[in-house]
């Protein structure tokens, strides 16, 4: 099972996006399962409060657990993983044209070629497509960084 298909089994399972999203990169991050559905408990559904989505929130704290920060340079390190989290955002609000998760619960996406995991999967919903491409924008970066 790859990890698009691990993070929608973890939302069919009734984790949150954000939950879903951390827990499927657990293999790279070294966190349990456990660990990243207790750590990314409070962040669905913009942590509760309809801001920044849930999907999104697990995609920045993978790129973290995935850029440690060097005690020696912790600045250098914070503007690192900045960078990181900004583009991220970039490429999620040039798909879905938001990054809260009230604007983008108003806005019904269709996969399309945009998304290609969600359309392979035949996601059809909302928060299912949100994750999938989370996942596959996380993934995008990290073969980038090489």
């Amino acid at each position: 099972m790859n990890r698009y298909e691990k993070a929608n089994a973890y939302h069919k399972r009734g984790f949150n996006c954000c939950q879903s999203v951390l827990a499927a990169f657990s293999d790279l991050t070294g966190l349990s399962e456990q660990a990243s559905f207790d750590i990314g408990g409070g962040f669905g559904g913009g942590a509760g409060t309809g801001e920044l989505c849930g999907a999104i929130s697990g995609a920045v704290m993978t790129l973290g657990m995935l850029t440690p920060v060097d005690p020696a340079d912790p600045v250098g390190s914070k503007k690192r993983t900045l960078a990181l989290s900004k583009e991220l955002q970039k490429r999620f609000s040039e798909k879905f044209g938001a990054l809260r998760c009230h604007d983008l619960l108003k806005n019904k996406f269709t996969p399309d070629d945009t998304t290609p995991a969600a359309l392979r999967l035949g996601l059809t919903g909302h928060c299912d497509i949100m994750i999938v491409t989370a996942v596959e924008l996380v993934e995008e970066m990290l073969q980038e960084r090489g």
